[in-house]
């Protein structure tokens, strides 16, 4: 354990001790954002932002998942749902306005 805190590397056969250990002995949580994040690594928040432009309907979507705090699970994906419920607002006030303007 000396030698994690030291910056030194594990001694292992396959490797040749020239590898560190990445994960926190004292915070094993933080071991998960190790992972990529899905779809293609750019995380559903901003695949659904740039799918939105196809089918406006994905922007509530992912603004609905930003509003149930969909976040806590990975918090790298809060930036890319926040955009896409800042896109549904815009797109709905767009709307609106393009109805007054043909309706009224």
């Amino acid at each position: 354990m000396d030698k994690v805190n030291a910056g030194q590397s594990y001694d292992c056969k396959d490797c040749g001790g020239k590898y560190i250990l990445i994960n926190d002995e004292e915070d094993p949580r933080l071991a998960m954002f190790d992972k990529p994040l899905p779809c293609c690594g750019c995380g559903i928040g901003w695949c659904s932002l740039l799918l939105g432009f196809v089918c406006p309907l994905i922007w509530y979507c992912a603004a609905i998942l930003y509003f149930c705090s969909y976040y806590h699970r990975d918090p790298r994906e809060r930036s890319g749902l926040a955009a896409n419920a800042v896109a549904a607002l815009v797109c709905t006030i767009v709307s609106l306005i393009t109805l007054a303007a043909i309706f009224l």
